[in-house]
This record gives structure tokens, sequence and C-alpha cells, in this order.
């Protein structure tokens, strides 16, 4: 299953969830009317008229639905302000810090940024639960540019690396397919649909606790919390059963998206033979589990075993079928001879690193790939001949990222220097650094570039911003945008006010000479759109829906730009534009139109936005057949084929 299929599969699993959640609200309102049309009927002897119980059925019916509309719409509004970190803060989780001494934080945050550059998506924000000596993890937010990745203590302390990247890439898998939001949008039904039972709860104990002399009072108010418990129930039924079915066949998907990117099965299956074969399994101590249990990893509340309602709620397969899935051998017995290896000498983690050779410097932590000196890197990046990838293998491997592109994103993560990679994790240094990669080499135009910085945020901070543009003279140009992915969690932690005008000095930077190329362009398009979308959860455009046919024009723009950004003669700009148009309007003769620079995308991009589905996946066939109708692609197609993916949502690989 693709990118685009596992969009479609979503969104399948929504229809059925707003399916699931209007039986639900039926089945509690029907529970609710019960009760109070039977004491109707008793009251007046039943001879209560049909229209009376018409009325009376509709007051308490509005009544239900909209304490439940209330209280759903509220909670996802709490959720979306916060996106990701809302949810793991809620756990009670801790975020990693920015410049971690202990060498599983260090090994941790080298994963996620090794997958993340592979996957050309922002870093996410890293936290882990202390507490939990348990296998689990689980990634959170509304878009790619707001999500949180957390782990557990027990995740640091008992996987080796190898596993621990066979979690972290299940996880990633979450992130660029779509599925977070609608994880985080399932946690504000189950709050609505389960609103009725806490209600319920309350008002029982109040009635419970009433001390009237005569107790009618309080009576009447522990019959009215069971009533409301009782319906509260059946929301707790079918938001557990929501949760099954949303929950089970995702779970599988990105087992399956994981092995693909790492290409080897035994640190996946690795993970989940600890999480059964250790005491501690994947259970999470948080009392708030239960609302989240559909992102984890592993089951994070234990249930009994055996068919039962309990395995009806399971939000994930049997841990034996998972298993069995990556490696049909395995059996039951095998893991229960791994409870008894691990009863008493249970795994450590950095130990199995040392043993397997996986142990090293934290820039250079990457299994199984080579590491040339700083000297022959810098070699092989100018002597690497010009990449020659196929349109269609391309779009294939958008959102799946392949083996070769993890080992990309490993070899990526290694050719940063450990200075600069400092430097973009620290929040002091992050937007400086920011600046210094637009900072222009030509001293006039530096000079103005830092009166801008200065004008806005201080000497001090601009002074830093040519100090990083300093040390950056010498980066290959192909590490620019993955350094920036790296300083991006440092960025969104900013206050909103201090997103805003970050992005507006870039726009001043960009500039400052009068001129704006691919990289610059490039780099301010993606930290706007990344920077709006971490503080408002939503796209900066708001598009409505479009199709290629009505977006024909900003696409033939689209096109136009990406011939000429690869091609200076306009001949062989016109064929690669041609053989885009090709894919996106096979029917149609459309003739090639010059456009005037980069810039002309800036209509582009509020109408592209607005595409879904197969039309996003044609269009992405043809810009990448567009980009590649030469056979050859230089740095700044690659850098403009990856603002295209980041503004469309489809995650693009640093190589086939």
């Amino acid at each position: 299953m693709d990118f685009f299929e596992r969009q479609r599969h979503v969104r399948a699993a929504s229809k059925r969830m707003v399916v699931l959640f209007i039986l639900a609200v039926l089945g509690i309102t029907a529970m609710v009317n019960l009760p109070f049309i039977a004491a109707a009927e008793f009251k007046q002897s039943g001879t209560v008229t049909p229209e009376r119980l018409i009325e009376l059925s509709a007051t308490v019916s509005s009544a239900v639905l909209l304490l439940i509309t209330a209280v759903t719409i509220v909670r996802m509004l709490m959720l979306r302000q916060g996106g990701g970190v809302k949810v793991a803060e809620s756990l009670g989780a801790v975020r990693v810090p920015d410049m971690p001494t202990d060498l599983a934080l260090k090994r941790y945050r080298n994963v996620v940024e090794e997958i993340a550059i592979a996957s050309s998506t922002p870093v996410p924000v890293l936290y882990y639960l202390p507490n939990d000596a348990g296998i689990n993890a689980f990634a959170a937010g509304y878009t790619p540019a707001d999500a949180a990745v957390c782990v557990t203590q027990g995740s640091l302390d008992r996987l080796n690396r190898d596993e621990l990247q066979g979690v972290i890439a299940h996880e990633f898998s979450h992130i660029v397919n779509g599925d977070m939001r609608l994880s985080i949008r399932l946690i504000g039904v189950l709050a609505g649909i389960t609103a009725l039972a806490v209600i319920g709860r309350t008002v029982m104990y109040w009635g419970s606790s009433d001390d009237d002399d005569d107790g009618g009072f309080g009576i009447a108010l522990a019959v009215l919390g069971l009533v409301l418990v009782a319906a509260g129930w059946i929301g707790v039924f079918f938001g557990r059963l929501i949760k099954a079915a949303v929950g089970r066949q995702r779970e599988s998907l990105a087992d399956a998206s994981a092995v693909q990117f790492t290409r080897q099965t035994a640190g996946l299956t690795g993970a989940l033979k600890k999480i059964g074969g250790l005491e501690a399994g994947s259970v999470l101590r948080s009392p708030k589990t239960e609302n989240v249990s559909h992102m984890l990893f592993g089951e994070g509340v234990k249930r009994l075993s055996g068919f039962s309602f309990s395995s009806l709620y399971a939000t994930h397969p049997p841990l034996i079928k998972r298993i069995q899935a990556l490696e049909p051998d395995f059996t039951p017995t095998n893991l229960e001879q791994l409870r008894e290896h691990w009863r008493f000498q249970p795994p450590n983690g950095l130990e199995e690193d040392a043993r397997m050779g996986l142990a090293a410097a934290p820039a250079q932590q990457a299994p199984r790939v080579q590491q040339a000196a700083p000297a022959q890197q810098a070699a092989a990046a100018q002597q690497a001949p010009p990449r020659r990838p196929g349109a269609r293998e391309y779009t294939a491997a958008v959102g799946n990222p392949t083996a070769a592109s993890y080992q990309a994103g490993v070899r990526i993560r290694k050719q940063i220097p450990q200075n600069l990679a400092d430097l973009a994790r620290n929040p002091a240094t992050a937007v400086p650094l920011i600046y210094g990669l637009i900072f222009d080499r030509n001293q006039q135009v530096r000079q103005a570039q830092h009166g801008i910085v200065a004008r806005y945020h201080g000497k001090q901070l601009a002074d830093d911003a040519w100090r990083c543009a300093a040390e950056l003279v010498n980066l290959e140009p192909s590490l620019r945008l993955p350094l920036a992915s790296i300083a991006f969690p440092a960025l969104r932690g900013r206050p909103d006010a201090d997103a805003r005008v970050v992005t507006s000095v870039l726009g001043e930077l960009i500039n400052a000479d009068g001129q704006i190329d691919i990289f610059e362009y490039c780099l301010g398009t993606l930290v706007f759109v990344g920077l709006h979308e971490a503080v408002t959860s939503g796209s900066p455009w708001k598009s409505r829906r479009q199709s290629l046919a009505s977006a024909q024009s900003a696409v033939c723009c689209l096109i136009a730009v990406l011939a000429q950004t690869g091609n200076s003669d306009p001949r062989v700009a016109a064929t690669a534009f041609q053989a885009g148009i090709a894919v996106a309007y096979p029917q149609a003769r459309i003739p090639f139109q010059p456009v005037q620079g980069v810039l002309a995308l800036e209509r582009v991009w509020p109408v592209i936005d607005g595409l879904e589905g197969n039309d996003k996946a044609t269009l992405v066939t043809a810009v990448v057949t567009t980009v590649t109708a030469d056979r050859v692609v230089t740095e700044a197609e690659s850098e403009l084929l990856r603002t295209v993916c980041g503004v469309l949502h489809c995650p693009v690989p640093p190589v086939i």
C-alpha cells in the first residue's frame, strides 16, 4: 500500500469513525430518553399524549446532543492548541533536553533526526516517559510540523539501536501518512461520547451524600446518576469499538512500513519480542493511558487474555501475530523461552549496541553504514555523479521511504558538522543559524542583512547570525535544508509572536540583494509553512477542494517553473514541460509559456494545497517527471521538489 493509498485508507477510517460515532450518539440518546419517558408515563398514569412524549424526547435528545457536541468540540480545540506536545505532556512525559548528556537520550535523538531527514519531514519534538518501564512509544500531532514523538524509559533502557530504529520508523509511518490527525480527532470524539459516564458518576456521588431527612431528592439524584452512567457506558462501549476499528489495521500497516524503511525485520521483531518477554510489557502507568491507547506502539492497557470483550476492544493485533507477520517461524513457545531467559537478566540496549558494534560517537551511530573520513566525504560529495531517478519509482517512494532513503538519511546526518548540529538544536542559536543560511557572501549585502536582523532582534542576535554565516560558508549545499530540519523543534518552541517575526525577517533577508535564488525561496517557504502549521495546526491557505481540472493554470505554472529551474536552454525546458504535462493532462495540448522566476509559485500554493487523493498523486508524478526529464537532478531541482512535496504534505525521500 503506497502513500496515497494510505491517505485514502485514513479517510475511509475517518468515515467509519463518523458512522460509529453517530451510532453511539443514537444509543446514548435513546438510553437517556427511556427513563424520562417512563417517569412521565408513571406520573400521568399512562395518559401522556404522543405530542407530549415527542416534546419531552426532543428536549432530552437536544440536551444530550448539545452536551456530547460541546465536549467533543472543546476537547478537540484544546488538543489543537498544543498538538502533539499537549498529548505527550498530558501523560506526564518530559521533553528531551536540547543538549542531552545521557547516552540513551542522545541515541534516541540521533535516530529520530536520521529518519526525519530520510523522509524529508521536520524533526518532531522529542519526549520520554521517565517512570514507565514498559516498552512503548507514540507520535501525536495534527501535522508533521506540530508532531511530537515520545518513548518510554523502558524503550530507552531495553532496546538496542536497531530495535529503537524499528519503533521510531513505525511511529514516523503514522506521521507521514496522516494517521496522527485521525488519532487526535478520535481523542475528542471519545471525550464527547463518554462524558455522560463521568457526569453520571458525579451525580450519583451527590445523591449518595445527600442528607435530606426524607432522602427523596438524594434518591432521585442517585437514580438520575445511574441512568447517566448506563448511557455513558454505551459511549464507552462504542468508543472502544471505534478505537479498535481504527487502530488494528493501521498498526499492521505501520509495522510493514517500518520494515520497508529500515530494510531489516530484526529491529522491529526484537522490540515486539521484548514487549512479550519482559514483565513490564508495554503497559503505561498513566491513568490517562486509555485515552491514547489507539496511538501507542504496543497495548498500553493490560487486557484479559483469551476471547472476551477486552480482546474485542484491543487496539492492536495480538502480539504473537505481529511478530509472526515479520518472522513466520516464531512460536508462543519461543516467546516463553525468552521470558525465562530475561526473568532474572533483562536485556540492556546500550550493552547490546556495544556487542553488536552499534555503539559509536553520537554523530556516527549508524548500523551497517560505513563512514569515510571527513576529507573523503567532501571529495565523494563533489565527485558523485548526478542522480538518475525514475519518475514512477520516485513517486512510489513518496511517503514510503525505502532502505536507500534511510541510508541516505544516516549519511546526510553524519555529514552535518557536529558544531552546526548543536547550533541547530539550541533554542538560543537556532534562529541565528537559520538567518545565517540566508546571509549573502557579498559583504555589502551581508551588512544590510545584519542591519535587518538587528532592527528586529537587537545587535547581539544579529552578531550571532553573522558568526553562524561564517561557519556555514563551507557547508555542502545539499546539507542546508536537512540542517534547517534539525533546527525546527527549537524554532517551533518560540512564542507565536516570535514565529511570525522570524518569517517576516526571513522575507526581508531574502530580498536584501534584490534577487531570490531557489534555495532562499525554498527555505523561506518551508519555514513559513512549518511555523504556521505548528502554531495553528492548519494550512496557511485554507484552500477549498480542488481537482486537477480546476487547478490547471496553477499546475501549468508549477511545471513551467520546474522545467526552467533545471534547464537554461528554452528548448530543453519546453521538452521537460511537455513531459510533465503529458502526465497531468494526457489529453490536452498545452504550449510551454515561460514564467518570470520562482516567485510565480506564490499563486500556485493556495491552489494545489486543495488537491487530494489521486489528483495529488498524479501531480507528484508529473512534477517528478518534469524534474527527471533530462535524467539529471540538480541541487536546485532537488530543493524545489522537496518544497513542492512539503507543501503537499507528501514526504519525499532524498534518494531513490
